[in-house]
């Protein structure tokens, strides 16, 4: 029975944690994809590519979340066992130490995942989403080809017999700002440093403007889609780990590592602030009040954080023995009232 019970906890506890991981990842996976098609762009094509792409990005994304997760968590599972009497047959077969050390032992096999999560997993991710991220947004620019067909905004209308990778084969053009039109065997889609090219082959081109009216024959012509600049891939704050972060020539890379240094300490504080909601009972008093007020609390400490972080990258006089100082005197704070509330 004590075997039943310790898996019925562990059960409760991460099953709470799950459904609120699973309804914010949902939310914020969803938001991705968004953001990736802007709603500009056709999507026939591409869309489980950019929801596959995005996935990618979701252990980044579950960092800043956990700490809230686990907050959550135990107000529900405190509220689980309250409602149904749990705790009282619970200490039938554990006594209060050990369901304690039972809580801090699964807080902290939280606690290692996300560790192993902030340092591994989600840099070895966050790199491949934003190589891929950046192949869909440089692909999205140049249109979607559909039906043999695909047009750039309102510069040029290409369409085709055949597609191999970037190449298109027996191709008919339309450039609409100067009047051309182009007949050719094949087209290729060019990335250089700075601009997309259409590199037509073999071909005829026929100009009809104010200025130019021509045919010419071509074995080679190139046509540079000036407005359609190539994002390039620059590594940013995710990329790297914290030991990464604090050793970067750069000042936010390093306050950032910093910033995540701090992030482990505010874990464990909401570790051991859950461990007593948890076991705080009260018998018939509804607790969402005070579970409210902690919550707002928590997340008054990171707002807080944030505006620490802004502190240390724009001013020279705020240094990191301000920055730690300050942000530990807030969670022992946060600790102190917490324990407060649940007296």
């Amino acid at each position: 029975m004590i075997g039943k019970a310790r898996s019925y906890i562990i059960y409760n506890y991460f099953k709470y944690i799950l459904i609120i991981l699973s309804i914010f990842v949902g939310l914020i996976w969803i938001s991705q994809i968004i953001r990736i098609l802007e709603f500009q762009y056709s999507i026939s094509t591409q869309i489980f590519e950019i929801a596959q792409t995005t996935l990618l990005a979701i252990p980044s994304f579950i960092n800043p979340l956990v700490p809230f997760l686990i907050l959550i968590g135990s107000f529900m599972i405190n509220t689980k066992i309250k409602n149904n009497n749990e705790i009282i047959i619970l200490k039938q077969y554990l006594s209060i130490s050990k369901l304690r050390g039972l809580f801090q032992t699964l807080i902290f096999l939280v606690f290692i995942i996300f560790i192993l999560n902030n340092e591994i997993i989600s840099n070895n991710f966050y790199e491949k989403y934003k190589i891929q991220e950046l192949e869909i947004r440089n692909n999205l620019k140049l249109g979607s080809p559909a039906q043999n067909e695909f047009h750039i905004d309102d510069i040029v209308s290409i369409f085709f017999e055949e597609k191999v990778e970037d190449k298109f084969y027996n191709v008919e053009a339309i450039i609409y700002s100067e009047n051309q039109f182009i007949v050719s065997k094949s087209v290729l889609i060019e990335l250089s440093k700075s601009n997309f090219n259409l590199v037509f082959s073999n071909g005829e081109r026929l100009i009809l403007n104010d200025s130019e009216k021509s045919q010419t024959v071509f074995d080679k012509f190139t046509y540079i889609l000036e407005s359609k600049k190539y994002e390039e891939l620059l590594k940013d704050k995710d990329h790297y780990n914290t030991y990464e972060l604090i050793s970067h020539t750069e000042k936010d890379f390093k306050n950032f590592g910093h910033n995540r240094i701090y992030q482990y300490f505010f874990l464990i504080t909401i570790g051991l602030v859950s461990i007593k909601i948890i076991f705080f009972y009260s018998y018939k008093k509804n607790n969402l009040i005070k579970f409210s007020l902690i919550f707002i609390l928590v997340l008054l400490t990171q707002v807080l954080n944030s505006y620490l972080v802004y502190l240390l990258n724009n001013y020279g006089d705020f240094n990191l023995n301000y920055f730690y100082s300050i942000n530990f005197i807030f969670l022992s704070s946060l600790y102190y009232i917490t324990t407060k509330i649940l007296k």
